[in-house]
């Protein structure tokens, strides 16, 4: 299985290849040139042929999918491998036990981040194109079939294989598009609302950004700096019974 991802990626056939399915907390899977997810074929199909499209991959269970990260070989039947497989998004995916994995993700970790936030249809395929780009091999210790072919050069990116319907990579996503006056307004205060949130918790005052407040607590701001608790109760004890009044005051100023 090794033998066979590296000289895939040596002759860059991983290249533009599509996630074409992202299940968050899950896997993300890849490595179908035609980014359908029925296609694609083994190095030894490449060379020896259509009968050789699958190879049996190997049954050694010892590593288990308990981390994000984790690649393996997908499974095409009868534990037929090609060249697609998925990488892992989750912790402790026991379903995945029949399969073998075979290589960890060391570096680019937000990216698998990244992944797992994707926004995806019910297919759980992406709406916006989300590709391999490019593959560099930094050691080989296998010996190269007779008859591979190795590309001097990646080979370009066309429009034709960016066909496919999908969100551009680097297109841009105007979210505030087709809008009304009042929604823009909405959004802005709620996100300037958020950010508040954020300072507040960032300095102390507030636990999580996140939290809202009990419906029974009141906060109000700039008071004068001579007003006490029980000039506070006083004054809101006509609406209602109290329960506490406390004034917060600046440690450094008072």
């Amino acid at each position: 299985t090794c033998k066979n991802f590296l000289k895939l990626c040596k002759i860059k056939y991983y290249n533009f290849c599509l996630f074409h399915s992202i299940q968050a907390n899950f896997i993300a899977q890849t490595g179908d040139p035609t980014g359908i997810g029925t296609g694609g074929e083994s190095v030894f199909g490449i060379v020896y042929g259509s009968e050789s499209r699958y190879y049996e991959g190997e049954k050694m269970p010892k590593i288990k999918h308990n981390k994000p990260g984790l690649l393996s070989m997908v499974n095409c039947g009868n534990n037929m491998l090609g060249s697609q497989f998925f990488v892992t998004l989750g912790t402790d995916l026991q379903s995945l036990e029949e399969h073998c994995v075979f290589a960890e993700v060391t570096e680019g970790h937000d990216i698998l981040v990244k992944l797992n936030d994707a926004i995806c249809d019910h297919q759980h395929r992406p709406y916006q194109d989300i590709r391999i780009t490019h593959t560099v091999i930094l050691d080989d210790p296998f010996e190269d079939l007779p008859g591979l072919i190795v590309p001097l050069h990646s080979p370009d990116f066309t429009q034709i294989k960016a066909s496919n319907g999908r969100i551009g990579a680097d297109e841009k996503i105007n979210d505030e598009e087709g809008l009304s006056e009042a929604q823009l307004q909405e959004i802005k205060a709620d996100r300037e609302a958020k950010a508040r949130a954020t300072i507040l918790e960032i300095v102390g005052d507030l636990p999580d950004a996140d939290i809202a407040p009990p419906e029974n607590v009141l906060f109000v701001c700039k008071l004068n700096p001579v007003t006490t608790d029980e000039d506070l109760e006083i004054i809101f004890s006509r609406f209602g019974k109290v329960k506490s009044c406390e004034v917060i005051r600046d440690h450094a100023t008072g």
